[in-house]
């Protein structure tokens, strides 16, 4: 399983309803996009880090780990804002109002990330794609995505025993031998998927498959409590980034 699935499944508020989670990560997402990007960045991106590292129990490194990767993208979409294309500059030069785009694009986008991970450091997929069937989302597609979510870690797991023998049979010890084992190691995860689809139908079928996966989904009961904590929270940001925002002007 990814660091972010470990950390799900064993986060202080599993046992809450997915629901209750989703309505605050995606909430905060949501002001953090619609919101001025300053101050109302920096003070959605504060309220989502101090709920990550204390409510929710998620460690400093895991979350710096899972938040890099979304980050950098933050950061290469932000770079192109400060250039200008064409012009009396030339073909490309800086854009005059380019640092304060690109801060502000950076500003949102990291705050909105962070939102994001909120939701999926606490909440499992395993949780949620059960609960959508009642939400109205067809069964076969949810069939679909939790199948490949399962199969997707075999994949992960078999491609990293692959790679593991390969440098335990001095597979990358050179440049061409390590473009060697890549075309083995593609060539060998090509079969094995196939292989783990067609014994997954295999054994569908020897139980009875008739189109739709029971599972077993724990029952949870809404706090209305932590709605309204929710709804508190997310006025009270709305409301001081625009009074900040009006102060400023």
């Amino acid at each position: 399983m990814l660091p972010i699935d470990v950390a799900a499944h064993s986060s202080r508020w599993r046992h809450r309803h997915p629901l209750e989670k989703a309505l605050l990560g995606l909430g905060l997402t949501v002001t953090a996009v619609c919101l001025p990007p300053w101050p109302g960045g920096p003070l959605v991106a504060a309220a989502a880090l101090a709920l990550l590292l204390g409510p929710a129990g998620v460690s400093g490194r895991q979350l710096w780990r899972a938040f890099r990767a979304p980050l950098g993208f933050c950061v290469t979409g932000a770079l192109p804002l400060l250039f200008a294309v064409g012009g009396p500059g030339g073909f490309v030069s800086l854009a005059s109002d380019g640092p304060r785009h690109a801060a502000e694009l950076l500003l949102r986008t990291s705050a909105a990330s962070l939102g994001l991970l909120l939701f999926a450091f606490t909440t499992p997929v395993s949780d949620v794609l059960p609960r959508l069937v009642r939400a109205g989302v067809p069964a076969p597609v949810v069939d679909v995505a939790l199948v490949m979510y399962r199969i997707g870690f075999l994949l992960l797991d078999s491609t990293a025993r692959v790679r593991q023998a390969q440098a335990a049979r001095l597979g990358h010890t050179g440049r061409a031998a390590v473009w060697r084992s890549l075309a083995g190691l593609a060539a060998t995860s090509f079969v094995r998927a196939f292989d783990r689809a067609a014994r997954l139908q295999t054994g569908l079928a020897g139980r009875g498959y008739d189109g739709a996966l029971r599972v077993l989904v724990p029952r949870t009961a809404l706090s209305w409590r932590f709605l309204a904590a929710t709804g508190a929270l997310l006025t009270a940001l709305i409301t001081l980034t625009l009074l900040l925002k009006g102060l400023y002007l």
